[in-house]
């Protein structure tokens, strides 16, 4: 049995892949700067978007692991898995995932986020 309770999970997994939303958004963001599009400018406007809900997003969320003592570690690192370590009451609980889950999960929140956006626009 977890020492965890289900319904904190989705914040500690929002500390893993948010971060990671954000770094590809940042990174496409420059991509569209400078790569030769003829119109940059929605582009670059779309992404900033994005990247501002995705910011206050995870702002809510470490306020909220901050308000209920909660925390997440990085730890091991490998080609096939990344570990982390959850705090939650006392406890500590450690998970490791697959890293083609995390890119997928992070992929799959992308376009959550990117679609979002372009419904708000």
């Amino acid at each position: 049995m977890p020492l965890i309770p289900a319904e904190a999970m989705p914040y500690f997994e929002n500390m893993i892949y948010l971060p990671m939303v954000l770094i590809v958004l940042e990174k496409d963001r420059l991509i569209f700067e400078k790569g030769p599009f003829k119109l940059k400018k929605p582009y670059v406007e779309m992404v900033d978007k994005t990247i501002r809900t995705v910011q206050a997003e995870l702002k809510e969320t470490r306020l909220h692991l901050r308000r209920h003592h909660m925390k997440v570690v990085k730890q091991k690192s490998d080609d096939t898995f990344t570990e982390y370590v959850f705090f939650y009451g006392g406890y500590e609980e450690h998970r490791r995932y697959l890293n083609v889950r995390l890119r997928n999960r992070s992929e799959e929140l992308l376009g959550i986020y990117l679609s979002m956006t372009a419904k708000e626009a």
